[in-house]
This record gives C-alpha cells, structure tokens and sequence, in this order.
C-alpha cells in the first residue's frame, strides 16, 4: 500500500466538514464508530443509490455488530481490533440485514482517526452479488439443459441400438458408413462395428450398387426420392432401400434404411387392409368401378343407400343403374374424370331398389395407372341437410351469400321461394319499425290490404296476433 507522502502538508488545511465529504466520495458507505469495544455508530454518510438511504439512517446509535447478519458477527470484530493494525487495512465482506429480511452486501476496511474513533469505509456489493446470481442462475440452467440433452441422446441411442430396422449412417462426403446398428450388421451379414468405416454402397451386385448410387444422388439433390428394391452380390436376399438426408455439426450425412422385400410387402399388405377396413367402415358411400362404370367395390354405406342387402349384388352391375338421370349424370362424371382426373361436389339423386331416393352429393377420382384402371366415387347423402335448408325458421332469415353458396345443392324453385320469402319479410318488419307498428299503416306503405297484412303476419309469426286480430274486428 502507497500512502500519500506530504499528506501533514497537503491536507493540514482540511476541517471536519472537509474531511467528511472525503469519506463521502471516498466510499459508498462510511460509518464513525466512537466507541471501539461497543461499536457505536454515531454517524453515516451514504454516497451510493445502492445503500438505501433510511436503512442506513436506522443504524445510528446502534452497535455495529447488531445491524449485520449472524454469520457477519465475527468479521465486525475482527474489523474493529483490526482498525489499529499499521500497514494494508484488511477488507471484509459483511451483509447488512433490511427491515423486509434481505441481505445487503458490503465490503468494510477500519481506520483508526484518534483515541476511541474509528471510520469504516464500506463499498457496495450489490452489483458483483446480482453478477454471482446471474452465474449461478445460468450455470444451472445450463447444467440442466445439459442433462436434457444427454437424456435425449441416451434414448435415442437406445432406440438406434434396440430398432428392428436396419439403419446406416453414411457420411455424404466420403460416402463411409459411420453408424450402425445391430439390426443392419444382422441383415448384412456383419457385425454392426465391422462395418464401420467401410464404403456404402458395399455388398450388393452391379445393378444395386448403381440404383443406390442413383438414390442418394438424387437424395442429396431434390432431399427426397422413392424407395428402390436391391439385391445382395450373391443375389439371395433383396432389400427395400430408402434414403435421407440431415446436417450435424456443419457434416451432412444420408440416413439409409434397409428393409427385406417380404417384411416390406407384408407391412405394406396390413396397411392396405386397414385402409379397406376402415374405407368399408365409413359413414359416407363409396364405390370403385372399372372404366365402364362396372362396380368392383362398394362400402355398406352405398349399398344402405341404394337399398341392397350385400355387396355382391352391387358386383358388376353399372353404378348408372341408381345415379340421377339415366343416360346423362354417369355420363357427365365419366367425362369430367377422363378430362381432368377429379371431380368435387357434383349433385345428382341416388335411387334405391325399392323406391328410395336420396339426394347426394359426389366426389371422385380416376387412377388410370397401373393393371387395373378405375374411378373412385365418394357419396355423401346431403338429403338431410337439404331438407333443414328448406325449413329454415321464419326468425333466421338466410343472406344473399348464404342463398347463393346453395346453387347446384337445393332446386331453383326453394332458393327462389326462401329468397322472396325473405324480402317480403324484412320488408313488413321495416314497414312496422317505421309506423312505430301501425298494421293499418304498414299495409297503406306497402300497398297491401289489412286483411293481406294480417295473414302475412300470422304466416311469418310477427306481431301477436291476437292484437291483430282485434284490430281487424274493429
């Protein structure tokens, strides 16, 4: 420590007010201590926001040991028989406890002014305590994202490890097999460490390697392509492969999955039948038939609808024999699907075996690939909703939007009646609103007689009609 070497001549001038604002600036917190064995506080000067000015107010007259916490004691001792020690004051950490319970840090030094009085600089912590806090706050948080991240990679090195699924991990660089699991080391015919560091495509015959070369080209380039079916060198195992591609550590690599022919065929034979499963299930019609129209497939719904008992009496027989119009809507669809390959929303009646007709509406698509081409049709009954949109309350009048969005689902005729209904509605309640609900006014505005009044009254229910009926007594 440097003391000042003229000090007695540079600061001989200073009186007590001087050196008070010394200790002031000097220090965010400075106590005088007038009696060392009880540690009396007779004054404060506080210099920082950080020390609130009233907790620092209430320590005057107080032993200085008794505005610390417990564990703070001792260190409050050891300052003031540390105040007459020559040479470095020694600094110590204390924590002032605040009336709500919380601690406020500072860091004290003595010095011994004369017999009895002792000043104690005191810094302010406060900012290095939050600093600590922030640390340890985030030493957690990172800890604790830490373990996530190592219990993540633990379950999905146990999922790699444990998969049924031969899997690869190939570096898209060097093309060298990086990971294995023991499902591909099984299905190769090698141990799943043995082929690591080896290059992929390895062990199949000429015509496989040059199909996998061309897979994970085209991976690489568009991110994904289809499966392709290879063959081992020696021919007698073949494999569905398919392929991916992802970024690790600015590495990219191709994730490949090796899946034996039967073992794919079957998976994908369950999956169809559970497709069919729920396609027979379905609430809504549906049928599949040849390019003539011939049915090769109908769900329990459709054959609820044309009123038949099972479905081999739908089998074969032309779906025009129950659509709408003969000779015109089969026609009309078949066209559309043979034009276009889709077909939404086309309204036309089912006609039962027994008289029953339904009002539906019709989707459908034509699959004109493969060995057997045919449409697919879904049949929705909309009779139901139909017949709520002709009954609709008198009190919930339909919009102009709302009318027309029903064109191609509801006759001409109902849109027209429902429309004029309507108008002739909305135009009575604005006749009544404006003669303040005078029937015989209303009618004279409208150019109607009571008597027409009063019956569109009771059929649209406004007004009460027992109020109507008197006047028209009258």
């Amino acid at each position: 420590m440097k003391h000042f070497s003229g000090s007695a001549e540079w600061l001989k001038d200073l009186n007590g007010e001087g050196v008070g604002r010394l200790l002031a600036v000097a220090s965010d917190v400075a106590l005088i201590i007038a009696d060392a064995r009880q540690g009396l506080i007779k004054d404060v000067s506080v210099g920082s926001d950080e020390i609130p000015v009233d907790l620092a107010e209430s320590w005057l007259g107080k032993p200085w040991i008794a505005t610390v916490s417990t564990e703070s004691r001792p260190k409050i001792e050891a300052l003031l028989s540390g105040a007459d020690a020559k040479g470095t004051p020694r600094w110590r950490l204390v924590n002032h406890v605040s009336d709500s319970g919380q601690n406020v840090p500072v860091l004290y030094a003595c010095v011994r002014l004369s017999e009895g009085r002792i000043v104690a600089f005191g810094r302010s912590m406060q900012p290095m305590s939050m600093l600590q806090q922030q640390l340890v706050s985030t030493q957690q948080s990172v800890e604790r994202e830490f373990a996530k991240y190592r219990q993540m990679e633990a379950r999905h090195r146990l999922l790699f490890q444990v998969s049924a699924e031969a899997v690869l991990i190939v570096d898209a660089q060097t093309r060298k097999i990086v990971e294995a699991n023991p499902a591909a080391g099984r299905l190769l015919g090698e141990g799943s460490q043995r082929l690591l560091g080896r290059l992929f495509p390895e062990g199949f015959d000429a015509a496989s390697t040059q199909a996998l070369h061309a897979l994970l080209g085209a991976v690489r380039a568009t991110g994904r392509t289809d499966d392709v079916t290879v063959s081992s060198s020696e021919g007698s195992r073949e494999f569905v492969a398919s392929a991916s591609l992802f970024r690790e550590d600015r590495v990219t690599y191709f994730l490949v999955r090796l899946e034996p022919v039967n073992v794919h065929r079957a998976s994908t034979s369950s999956i169809n039948s559970k497709v069919l499963e729920i396609v027979a299930s379905a609430p809504e019609g549906f049928v599949v038939t040849d390019l003539d129209g011939r049915i090769q497939f109908a769900n329990r719904a459709f054959l609820d609808l044309v009123q038949l008992a099972t479905e081999e009496q739908s089998r074969n027989e032309s779906l025009e024999r129950w659509l709408g119009r003969p000779g015109v809507d089969f026609n009309l669809l078949t066209a559309q699907l043979r034009e276009h390959g889709s077909l939404r929303a086309f309204a036309t009646q089912l006609r039962g075996e027994y008289g029953a007709n339904s009002e539906v509406e019709i989707c459908a698509v034509s699959v004109l690939d493969g060995e057997s081409p045919c449409f697919g049709f879904t049949i929705r009954d909309v009779g139901q909703r139909a017949s709520t949109v002709r009954q609709v309350p008198r009190d919930n009048p339909r919009s102009v939007a709302q009318l027309t969005e029903l064109v191609g689902r509801v006759p001409l005729r109902d849109l027209v009646r429902e429309s004029t209904d309507m108008i002739e509605r909305l135009c009575i309640e604005s006749a009544l609103e404006i003669t303040g609900d005078n029937r015989a006014s209303a009618a004279e505005i409208l150019g109607l007689s009571r008597q027409s009044l009063y019956a569109k009254l009771r059929r649209y229910g406004l007004g009460e009609l027992a109020s109507a009926d008197g006047e028209e007594g009258g």
